[in-house]
């Protein structure tokens, strides 16, 4: 089995972003095969930005320079061309507060649980315990009654956030290459 270079850019909030996204889209096209030729084929990314910077070379040039460092089964290499811009805004977000009519209706709820499953839970502390002891005594697993408010009329979402993206902020330009195995 051989190995191929691959070269691809992305817009992205970082290189890691760029590479998760490049290595994604290879893996609903190609798939997962370990030989598919693809960026999926590497390791992870090796940030190179800074040499970049300081070579002065084009991307080209570059990547032609430094492909030969590049290794079949290891990092994919790669580096920012244009720096993206965050969101300087004071607030970032905003909120939605979610009105819902009428009153909210609460129940007391003794849930009956193991350290990992809920069994079930009943309107009563007798009642739960009676099935917890049940339980115990077939399964001789640990077993725990907890009490908990549960919402049974009305909504439970009071409000949503949303990210609030200001018109400054931009994606960054990224450029990816190396060896793919194939």
């Amino acid at each position: 089995m051989g190995a191929t270079t691959f070269e691809l850019s992305y817009r992205a909030k970082s290189l890691r972003e760029a590479y998760n996204n490049a290595v994604s889209e290879a893996r609903d096209e190609y798939g997962n095969d370990s030989y598919n030729g693809t960026i999926s084929t590497t390791s992870g990314v090796k940030d190179l930005t800074n040499a970049f910077k300081r070579s002065k070379l084009s991307v080209q040039d570059f990547v032609n320079k430094n492909i030969d460092n590049a290794d079949k089964w290891g990092d994919a290499l790669g580096f920012c061309i244009k720096e993206p811009k965050g969101n300087s805004n004071k607030v970032k977000s905003k909120v939605d507060h979610n009105i819902s009519k009428g009153t909210k209706k609460w129940e007391t709820r003794y849930v009956v649980s193991t350290w990992n499953d809920e069994i079930g839970f009943k309107l009563t502390k007798g009642d739960a315990v009676k099935m917890a002891r049940k339980h115990t005594e077939r399964t001789q697993e640990r077993t725990y009654v907890n009490l908990e408010k549960h919402l049974v009329r009305g909504e439970s979402r009071v409000a949503t956030i949303l990210y609030k993206q200001s018109t400054k902020e931009t994606l960054g330009d990224y450029y990816l290459f190396g060896l793919a195995a194939e």
